[in-house]
């Protein structure tokens, strides 16, 4: 029997921690566009602070979207059983209760520093 050999080729993506998540789906695919916010000041111009937004998107055929979440459900499982429940950050608590003592008229959509 012949042996055939296969060469890979890898490209590793920047890995980047996720501040934010949008879900969306069409009857082929289930879309989660995953975002970075990163505040950067420009010392040069002193005009305050500008985020910049990275993204990285993610699509999965629906079946391997419900494999996916089966297995982050184990695994989100087996860290509580290791280190215990995981619990709403008290600073986002805070947020949200400082939040909702404010007027609906005064809102102006998500806050993502303060």
């Amino acid at each position: 029997m012949d042996e055939k050999h296969i060469n890979w080729q890898y490209e590793d993506g920047d890995a980047f921690f996720v501040h934010e998540v949008s879900v969306n789906f069409t009857p082929v695919q289930i879309v989660i566009d995953m975002k970075n916010i990163t505040p950067r000041v420009d010392q040069r111009t002193r005009t305050g602070p500008v985020f910049k937004v990275r993204h990285n998107v993610v699509m999965f055929d629906p079946y391997h979207a419900k494999k996916y979440l089966g297995l982050l459900t184990q695994v989100v499982q087996r860290y509580e059983k290791e280190f215990g429940k995981i619990a709403k950050p008290k600073a986002i608590e805070k947020l949200e209760a400082k939040q909702k003592s404010k007027k609906s008229d005064d809102k102006k959509g998500p806050t993502y520093f303060g």
